[in-house]
């Protein structure tokens, strides 16, 4: 059940590193752009099934353990709200800047005024406070699923 999670929240602490080194050692912005976007496609997999795993288990554990699944627990709709966050950035935000991408070529040969800059930096920003807040949900829910561990 941990593990499933912590899985999550690991790759959501390490992906700014794998951003920042794609946009340092990549000879263009582009050809990082690219990478950084497939690798968030991958954290938001590795996310939604670590999600489903630690809920299907969190439920049976606490049904087997207390005699109720608690599915209103903190933890479960925390847990929720992640998979929430997860699944709007990965069908929602994600796709509408691929397509921009796309249709635009390299982002930074458009200018800052252009409307579809502006469209894809904002989506940008967007998806950067998403993904905050998913790895803030996911620390809150480490914290209380490890502490009835601790005492």
């Amino acid at each position: 059940m941990l593990l499933s999670l912590v899985v999550w929240v690991g790759g959501l602490i390490f992906f700014p590193v794998v951003a920042q080194t794609a946009f340092t050692v990549l000879p263009t912005r582009h050809l990082a752009g690219s990478v950084v976007g497939r690798s968030l496609g991958t954290l938001h997999w590795m996310g939604m099934i670590s999600g489903v795993v630690f809920l299907a288990s969190s439920l049976l554990h606490s049904r087997l353990s207390g005699g109720s699944a608690h599915v209103f627990a903190a933890r479960h709709v925390l847990v929720c709200l992640m998979l929430g966050l997860t699944l709007i950035s990965q069908f929602g935000i994600i796709p509408r800047m691929d397509a921009l991408r796309t249709s635009i070529g390299e982002i930074d040969s458009v200018p800052p005024d252009n409307p579809a800059r502006m469209e894809f930096d904002g989506l940008h920003i967007w998806s950067t406070r998403v993904e905050m807040g998913v790895l803030l949900l996911g620390l809150v829910v480490v914290y209380l699923t490890a502490q009835p561990l601790t005492t």
